[in-house]
Formats: structure tokens, C-alpha cells, sequence
């Protein structure tokens, strides 16, 4: 892709914002591509975290420091409603993504009733270790649908196939850690539904959420759980959206409080904050390419249409290689999960090469300063692995902040390893 000189100012511009954009305090001048082990952080959620850490006060207060930090929480509420598109139904935090997923999927499964539960062998531990338990706790009949190891990721009418009228919670992931490939929730979601209305869905969006392009008024879902470290904020807390439906069923909170209440506990201001400046961000990128909007998720759309256009170019160079340098598709006897050519891909690219050790793949890119991860046949990712015969693999994760110099770096250097 040739870029205009509009889109070069605006990735500089982009870079800009972000902490540690080409050096790592630890380990000096490097690449990053292990944005799927967690993104790089705004600078000013660096800042924002400083500032909330360091107020004394409490929620609830007669004082203006508390009055406050409520309408810090109020009004991030409200911003999140509007980045996911959500015209109803409740935010909330907590401790991660996974315990998050845990307690959305738990509640659904004990207080649905009578029937079974779907998921799909796509999904990250954190869902399917939550279907396995509260399943068999709940004596409920737990459905696992196979994915599609040729294109990484579900065949839709293979999982609608599996809902019926006893199916009360299904659990989709939005995109896989391991596969980079996406899922294509409207309409999955939408045969959900249409099979069986009553069914609880709750969605993994932790992969996909950096990629932009969260809509939830066009899902059919009740929970959509997010984990904030890896879109730009901080570790220490995951966020999620309910439907009123799910808020609203049994679940954990304090005798004689509110009944609609999930937050167990007084939460850190900061996490409403930093998500706020996530979408901050989001706002500005929208404006920077356009100035029609007239909301803010028409900006959001137009942040996300250029992320999706960034990491889409980075992926097929990365693939296919640029002014004579080889990509990795030209590389002899390689396996790239997911498949050469893939529209579902999400900035991510997970490769295996036959006579070279993933481990030293890794190591040697490291080596030349570019940061990248082994996903091995484990808890994690054995359920993508162990079906292609695979022990491990090297992820490449990208996101809208990285560069195509990077990608040519990356290349020159995986050809430097192939070739030594």
C-alpha cells in the first residue's frame, strides 16, 4: 500500500502518544510485536494512573474530591456505552478479562435453569475452563465445537448447527490469541438467536478489541468482556458489557444492597480513567481522518476502518514481502496458522518452520531487537496446536502503531536466521 502523506503524518502522529514506542527501558532500542501479550500504553493513561493513585479519598463521600471521582466514573460509563455502541445494558469492572469471563459465564450457567451449554474449541482457557466447571457443577450437557484448523477459526453453520431449544449459554471468542484470525460475530450470533432467543451469549472480545470495531447494537449477546491492558490501557483490572437480562439474574452482592450491583468491593477510579483515555484516543484518530462525524461512534468507525487498513498492509507485507525482501509465505516448507490468504486476520501472524525451533526463532529475533513470543502446545494453546501437529509456534502480533520499516526489519532478520 502507498501511503499518503495525510496517513504518514498521522502514524507519526500516532507513535507520539504511545510509551515506549521503539525502546524498552529494560532492554534498549527494539521492535514490538507482541501486542497480543499485551499493547503498548498511552502516555496519557501513564499519566492518568499517577494521578489516581495518588487520591486518598472514597466513593461516596460529602467532599468534591469524592463527588469527583464519581463523575470520573459516571462519565466513563456513559463513553463506553458509546465506543462499544451499546444502546443499553451495563458496564462494569473487575480484577482481569478471565475473571471477568468466569463470573459473566458463571452467573449465566447456575441461574439459567435447565438445558445445556456451547462453546467452541477456539476459545481461550479462560471460557472454556468456565463452561467446563460451572457445567458439570450445574449438571448441564457441555457442547464443544470443533474449529476450522484450515482457516483458524469457526465455520458458523457447524456451531448454530449445535443451538436448539435446550441450549441456554453459548460462548463465542471475537478473535483468536493464537490464530489472529477474527470470528464473524453478527452473523454467528445472529443464528444464535434466531434458533433459540432465550440462550445467554457471551463474547471473549480481550483479542479483539485493539483492532477497533466493537458493535454491540449489531451482536446478539447479553456479555462482552474486554481486558484493557491489551487495548492501549493498563494492567490491574478487565472491563465488560451486560444486557440487563444477564445483570439482572442471580448473582453475588451484598445482603440488603443494590440487587442490579456486580462491582463486589470499592474499584479503582483509575481503571473507569484510563479506559476513558482508551477512548480519548479513539475520538482523536476519528477526527484526525475526518471531520463529518457527528457522533462519536461514526469517529470510533472511522478509527477502526483505518486500523483495519494499517494492519491489513502490515500483515501482506509481512506475508508476501516488499522490494526484494522475501516474506514469510516464500519461505520453504513453512505452516502459517490460518492460511496465507485470510480476510479474518487481525494484525497477527502465527508461523512454524519445520528445521528451525520456534525457541530460536524467537531468541535470535530477540537477539536483533525484535520483541516477539512462542505459543507452545499447552493450557494456553494446546487446543489450536495439538490438532496441526504442531508443539509450538511463533506469534507475530501487530498493531495499528507499527510500521512497514518495521515489518522489513522483521523479514531481513527472519532471513538472516533461516539462512545461517
Amino acid at each position: 500500500m502507498k501511503y499518503t502523506m495525510k496517513e504518514m503524518e498521522i502514524i507519526k502522529n500516532i507513535r507520539e502518544k504511545f510509551a515506549h514506542v521503539e525502546d524498552c527501558p529494560y532492554s534498549g532500542k527494539r521492535i514490538f510485536f507482541e501486542n497480543a501479550g499485551g499493547s503498548l500504553t498511552l502516555k496519557s493513561v501513564v499519566d492518568r494512573s499517577a494521578l489516581m493513585a495518588s487520591l486518598p479519598d472514597n466513593q461516596g463521600r460529602d467532599n468534591l474530591a469524592s463527588s469527583a471521582i464519581m463523575d470520573i466514573i459516571k462519565k466513563s460509563k456513559l463513553k463506553t456505552l458509546d465506543f462499544f455502541n451499546a444502546k443499553n445494558g451495563s458496564i462494569i469492572v473487575g480484577e482481569s478479562g478471565t475473571e471477568l469471563l468466569f463470573r459473566l459465564i458463571r452467573t449465566a450457567i447456575l441461574s439459567s435453569g435447565k438445558g445445556s451449554v456451547v462453546g467452541s474449541n477456539l476459545e481461550h482457557p479462560a471460557s472454556r475452563s468456565a463452561t467446563a466447571k460451572w457445567s458439570k457443577i450445574a449438571s448441564k450437557k457441555l457442547i464443544m465445537v470443533p474449529h476450522c484448523n484450515e482457516t483458524g477459526t469457526l465455520d458458523i453453520e457447524r456451531y448454530i448447527d449445535q443451538i436448539n431449544s435446550e441450549v441456554v449459554v453459548a460462548t463465542v471468542v471475537h478473535t483468536s490469541p493464537v490464530t489472529g484470525i477474527g470470528v464473524d460475530l453478527k452473523n454467528l450470533t445472529k443464528g444464535i438467536k434466531e434458533k433459540n432467543p432465550n440462550c445467554l451469549v457471551i463474547v471473549d472480545g480481550i483479542q479483539h478489541a485493539a483492532h477497533g470495531n466493537i458493535n454491540i447494537s449489531n451482536y446478539h449477546i447479553d456479555g462482552y468482556v474486554i481486558s484493557p491492558y491489551k487495548v492501549f490501557s493498563r494492567h490491574g483490572y478487565g472491563l465488560a458489557w451486560m444486557s440487563d437480562r444477564l445483570r439482572n439474574l442471580p448473582h453475588e452482592n451484598l445482603m440488603n444492597g443494590p440487587e442490579e450491583n456486580w462491582e463486589l468491593g470499592t474499584r479503582d477510579v483509575g481503571s473507569y480513567a484510563t479506559f476513558s483515555d482508551v477512548i480519548d484516543y479513539f475520538d482523536w484518530l476519528g477526527s484526525k481522518l475526518s471531520t463529518t462525524q457527528n457522533t462519536s461512534y461514526e469517529k470510533f468507525f472511522s478509527a477502526s476502518k483505518f486500523i483495519h487498513k494499517q494492519e491489513k498492509n502490515l500483515t501482506e507485507v509481512m506475508l508476501h514481502g516488499k522490494d526484494n525482501i522475501k516474506g514469510l509465505s516464500s519461505f520453504q516448507n513453512i505452516k502459517i496458522i490460518g492460511g496465507i490468504e485470510n480476510e479474518l486476520r487481525e494484525g497477527l501472524v502465527s508461523f512454524s518452520l519445520p528445521d528451525i525451533p520456534s525457541e530460536a526463532i524467537v531468541k535470535g529475533l530477540n537477539e536483533k531487537g525484535i520483541r516477539t513470543h512462542i505459543r507452545k502446545s499447552d493450557h494456553y494453546s494446546g487446543n489450536i496446536l495439538e490438532p496441526l501437529g504442531l508443539k509450538n509456534c511463533v506469534r507475530v502480533s501487530m498493531c495499528h502503531y507499527n510500521t512497514e520499516e518495521e515489518v522489513l526489519q522483521f523479514l531481513t532478520s527472519m532471513n538472516e536466521i533461516v539462512h545461517l
